[in-house]
């Protein structure tokens, strides 16, 4: 027998950290045999998943563990990966100097098998731990494998590789060639001729880990995916792979024919997009994910009444449908599913009436509320013009032109069309270097315009502590912004922190007299609205601290937040985009007889809303701490 050291194990193994334990090998405790020379001269290293058939025997040639069934073991090899399994240390030792095919004898002393104390694998009954061994082994196979799973149950040994990177996940269906053989054994399942077996992912149609593993694979890939038992549980919703009960280790060979794409595109189901065939170029890299022209034929049906269709483009000869994107000038579901389809792909879109004609021009024949499915061929697209090359002036000229565009979405109502426009060019001016002081201003003029514009259409979203910091990024730079300080004191009205839009306001008349009659009209709202939202707080809390104290919670169940009595109580100021002396003003009448400070009540709407917490605090039930 040839002995083997710490110095046979293969060089390629030894150089990078090992995650195999480093022994040292004492003279005479590990021999090894060759019964029958295996193929090549490639040996396994760390990372690789063996596969092999063992018998082990006493000096007196008695079997105490197999894997073999000739010897009343279970038939079926062993799967296991050099580095990640846990085996005897003679086995991670020895293996790893044979070829594969090759069988060897194996002498291994207690040190090296169960007579170890750190060894890693459980003794089995009545074994002789202190006994030297002979281990016959041999090796089927071994190669690299993807660790699917974390305790080695699933891995997957990839035979050729597929194209792309785009994995199938829920809800993905996938078209699939396979084959499915007990490890070592005979073959039990075949499927390659006709249509490829259909799955929808998520609908347990695949057993656990075969579903888990074909998640993995690429459009065309084959691999070939390796099971325990404890993954090949079926669903009643699964194939009929005719896998035995009694199975213990399975091997899949696997080829995916077809990846089709099945996106949630809002993640609330309203909004489906399922691929029908494949487009070119790489996704989503190759997509109109950005504003674009783009060409498409496609056609309208009402799934709800028979699949009824009201547009066709390609009836009577038509031609495509070009228009450009991000514009509103299709229904939003649409378009959104467009951004994500390559040139040439065909798509069926299902979706519900929010995301279709709820708020886009309905066609008369489509009834209110009604579902849409729209099959969608993308033709081609060309992307925005880019600014690389360009000198300054044909640069402000194209954001000039981009924000016209977002002027006119806003005037139409489509508020988040239009700030995307704006939020564009805002991007792309972090790119543009100007070339002199004028030029300098001018991007910084512009650039102030647009984000005032943007905290314009946060306020018409009624987003408005957005449209306060929008405003703060122009007020940061130019303390005396008028525009800007206009706009945010409108949004403090709003979020009822009245002090701060009293100080925006007055600041303006300070930076600029011209504006005295803007401000002065906005100080007039301002103190109207305080006094709505103070005489609304005093209704609600009228008698409430009059309760007895069992009484408290009672009163406080009519009781609503101070927040809700603001929301309800201000009014949407429709504002300018690009200047403010497009403002027609509103003349709002003054309350006669009313003496009290504005000041004073900010501060009443500030105590109340922090006694709202305050009594919700120390109320317990019909109990209260006075």
């Amino acid at each position: 027998m040839e002995e083997l050291a710490s110095s046979d194990v293969p060089n390629k193994l030894k150089k990078k950290e090992s995650k195999m334990k480093k022994r040292v090998i004492t003279p005479g405790a590990l021999l090894k045999a060759v019964v029958r020379s295996g193929e090549g001269t490639k040996r396994p290293v760390e990372g690789d998943q063996i596969i092999f058939h063992y018998v082990t025997r006493t000096n007196q040639g008695v079997v105490v563990e197999t894997s073999r069934s000739d010897f009343g073991g279970k038939g079926v090899p062993l799967r296991l990966v050099l580095g990640k399994s846990k085996m005897i240390a003679g086995w991670e030792e020895g293996i790893t100097t044979m070829a594969k095919g090759e069988i060897a004898m194996l002498k291994v002393q207690p040190e090296l098998h169960y007579g170890d104390p750190e060894c890693p694998v459980p003794v089995p009954e009545n074994f002789p731990v202190s006994d030297e061994l002979l281990y016959e082994v041999e090796l089927f196979n071994f190669c690299k494998a993807k660790i699917i799973t974390e305790d080695l149950g699933v891995t997957k040994v990839v035979l050729e590789e597929g194209e792309g990177w785009e994995t199938a996940r829920p809800p993905y269906e996938v078209k699939l060639w396979i084959t499915g053989r007990i490890l070592g054994g005979s073959t039990f399942f075949t499927h390659k001729e006709c249509d490829p077996i259909h799955v929808e992912f998520g609908k347990e149609q695949l057993p656990e880990g075969l579903e888990k593993a074909v998640g993995t694979m690429t459009r065309k890939e084959k691999s070939i995916i390796y099971i325990s038992s404890s993954y090949c549980t079926n669903s009643s919703n699964a194939y009929k792979l005719n896998i035995s009960p009694q199975a213990q280790e399975l091997e899949f060979e696997v080829q995916l024919v077809q990846l089709i794409q099945v996106r949630d595109m809002f993640g609330d189901g309203g909004l489906i997009k399922r691929r029908l065939r494949d487009g070119l170029g790489e996704f989503p890299v190759d997509c109109p994910l950005q504003d674009s022209v783009l060409r498409v034929h496609y056609k309208a049906m009402l799934p709800d009444d028979g699949g009824r269709i009201f547009i066709d483009t390609r009836s009577n000869g038509g031609e495509p449908v070009e228009f450009a994107s991000g514009e509103g000038v299709v229904p939003e579901g649409l378009e959104a599913s467009l951004r994500l389809m390559l040139p040439g792909e065909l798509a069926l879109i299902n979706s519900v009436s929010k995301y279709a004609y709820d708020k886009f021009q309905r066609p008369e024949s489509v009834p209110e509320g009604a579902s849409v499915q729209w099959e969608v061929e993308l033709l081609e697209f060309e992307s925005a013009k880019d600014w690389t090359g360009l000198n300054f002036q044909e640069i402000m000229a194209e954001a000039d032109s981009i924000k016209t565009t977002g002027n006119r979405l806003f005037k139409e109502g489509k508020h988040e069309l239009a700030k995307a426009k704006y939020e564009k060019v805002l991007r792309d001016f972090r790119h543009v270097n100007p070339g002199s002081d004028e030029e300098a201003k001018e991007l910084q003029d512009t650039n102030n315009a647009l984000q005032l514009n943007v905290a314009a259409c946060y306020h018409k979203l009624h987003e408005y502590i957005k449209c306060i910091e929008t405003c703060n990024k122009v007020l940061e730079g130019n303390p005396h912004h008028v525009k800007g300080l206009f706009r945010r004191g409108t949004a403090y009205m709003e979020t009822g922190d009245f002090d701060e839009a009293r100080a925006d306001f007055k600041q303006m008349i300070t930076v600029d007299k011209a504006v005295t009659v803007d401000a002065t009209a906005a100080l007039q709202k301002l103190k109207q609205k305080e006094r709505e939202a103070e005489l609304k707080a005093k209704k609600q809390f009228k008698g409430l601290f009059d309760l007895k104290p069992g009484e408290l919670s009672e009163g406080l169940e009519e009781v609503k937040p101070v927040s809700e009595i603001h929301e309800k109580t201000v009014v949407n100021e429709e504002l300018p985009i690009a200047s403010m002396d497009q403002h027609q003003h509103s003349k709002h009448e003054t309350e006669e007889g009313s003496h009290e400070s504005p000041r004073a009540s900010s501060r009443l709407l500030r105590l109340l809303k922090g006694g709202e917490h305050l009594i919700r605090t120390v109320t317990f039930g019909k109990c209260t701490i006075l």
